[in-house]
């Protein structure tokens, strides 16, 4: 067991966009990819290959592109996933594949219908072959902290002797207490007794609100893995957040005298990246990362934060990149400095993508006196990043007529594969007529279960981001949208989820009608 330091493994990419409602594409993902790269974790869990072509070739691309960290794929604990984690994976320097299975005796029972001796069994041929494949493969318990102690040794030491030498204890459900987690891991590694050359793991989600505290007790126990998400994104109540574990560890050398190879100041701006990408709002109360992390508002904090800032706060805000003062750019600013403000920023463009991002830019100049970052970060992630070469619906224009006090009509026009089509629908307000429109021209009904618009900075002529949720049949998409005029950025924001829509019901070789 290494105490060098606490290995990073981030899985934004596989269990946080497993949460409801988030559907990155290539390009989104492969942005997420180099900043995870450039915040400097050691694992990037890329996705899950063997789940759709779509996965695979997102974690192939991953692969071959992002440079450092150690790239990983999951796949359960059956020849075919194992095989297909491997197709992506193997074009990374640095190759992992992460196989797992369920041990808790209700997983066994209701969902594998397999009795202890077919797991064991299931465990020594995955990970045989997975080693037979990789040098470096890691092996998980699914859900573990429900499982029986001395069973899970069992598995643990099959992994082990199979060529496993990542061993990980995840808390799947968020069942766990830390005191009582922390005594569990400790257990199973004084069990398994697998010495120097094996690193133990934990994966705690956050059911309890628990999962940060669980991984922490983990730590302490003598786990040296932490898999955690950006933001605590992923499946139910998410999983612990990787700002928070890096900045408890940093924060707290005291209690824990060990601390990561994270490069801290660049925790906002990956925060801020993931968070518009997924179209998951961070809270503002937030951790680490929130709008108010730094915030004082109380005239005794205030109070003692101008006498002395360690008063109140227990880091400093530019441990974590927090924004202080910057230069805007405006319509003087030439093509270095938007470079340089979009690198800074956390993203990661090829020329064509730059040249695209920089001609909005200086559109977006000759309608604001001053363009900020949010203002950057709404075009890139909704007008370069979300679109896709293969996009089916393109808004052309549209047209609104609105009484006073009455209804609105609007008229909207929408290439679909390059044919123009366009109709008029009367609503409850513009966004209610442009979406009924939308709706007879692509012959489908999709529910509206989220919409917001936000103002990307607290000036009038801030740009509007229209954000919304569209559900059809078993599919949930995001779909985003800015502009100077609210409506606008409305209607954008609903062709870019039904490109995302039809594109992921494609990828299911599902027809929409």
């Amino acid at each position: 067991m290494s105490d060098d330091g606490v290995i990073i493994f981030d899985t934004t990419l596989r269990d946080g966009e497993q949460a409801a409602g988030i559907n990155l594409n290539m390009a989104e993902k492969l942005q997420i990819a180099h900043q995870l790269a450039r915040l400097k974790v050691d694992v990037i869990e890329a996705g899950f290959p063997a789940a759709s072509e779509g996965d695979l070739e997102a974690v192939k691309r991953i692969a071959q592109e992002v440079k450092g960290p150690i790239i990983a794929g999951l796949a359960r604990a059956r020849k075919e996933d194992i095989k297909a984690a491997y197709e992506a994976v193997k074009y990374s320097d640095r190759p992992r594949i992460h196989t797992f299975i369920a041990t808790s005796d209700i997983h066994l029972k209701y969902k594998l219908k397999m009795s202890r001796e077919e797991v064991l069994k299931a465990v020594e041929e995955a990970v045989k072959y997975a080693k037979s494949l990789v040098d470096d493969v890691e092996f998980s318990a699914e859900d573990a902290s429900r499982s029986d102690l001395d069973f899970l040794v069992q598995v643990f030491k099959v992994a082990l002797d199979c060529g496993a030498t990542t061993l990980n204890i995840p808390d799947t459900v968020g069942y766990a207490y830390p005191a009582e987690f922390g005594e569990f891991v400790k257990a199973i590694i004084d069990g398994v007794g697998a010495g120097s050359g094996v690193v133990w793991s934990v994966h705690c989600h956050n059911d309890l609100g628990l999962a940060v505290a669980n991984s922490l007790a983990g730590i302490k126990a003598g786990a040296r893995q932490v898999e955690c998400t950006i933001n605590g994104l992923g499946e139910r109540a998410g999983n612990a957040a990787l700002e928070e574990i890096v900045m408890a560890l940093k924060t707290r050398k005291d209690i824990f005298g060990i601390d990561t190879k994270i490069d801290t100041p660049k925790l906002y701006e990956t925060s801020r990246l993931v968070s518009r990408l997924t179209g998951v709002v961070v809270p503002p109360n937030k951790a680490i990362v929130g709008a108010n992390a730094f915030s004082h508002e109380s005239g005794i904090h205030q109070h003692g934060v101008l006498c002395n800032r360690a008063t109140y706060e227990i880091m400093r805000p530019e441990d974590v990149g927090f924004p202080g003062t910057r230069l805007y750019l405006g319509k003087h600013s030439g093509r270095h400095a938007f470079k340089k403000r979009l690198e800074e920023m956390g993203f990661n463009l090829d020329e064509e993508a730059f040249e695209r991002a920089f001609k909005l830019f200086k559109d977006l100049c000759d309608k604001k006196e001053i363009v900020t970052d949010s203002d950057i970060e709404a075009f890139i992630a909704d007008e370069i990043l979300s679109v896709s070469p293969s996009k089916r619906f393109e808004l052309k224009g549209f047209s609104l007529s609105i009484e006073n006090g009455g209804k609105a009509t609007a008229t909207v026009t929408v290439l679909e594969n390059g044919i123009e089509k366009t109709d008029a629908a009367v609503g409850n307000g513009p966004v209610d007529a442009s979406y009924k429109a939308i709706k007879r021209i692509v012959g489908i009904d999709p529910t509206l279960k989220s919409y917001r618009i936000e103002a990307t900075s607290e000036r009038s002529d801030a740009l509007g981001e229209a954000v919304i949720v569209l559900q059809y049949d078993s599919f949930t998409v995001v779909g985003r949208g800015a502009s100077t005029d609210i409506i606008e950025a409305s209607i954008k924001a609903y062709v870019n989820a039904l490109n995302r829509l039809f594109a992921a019901a494609s990828l299911k070789g599902v027809e929409l009608s």
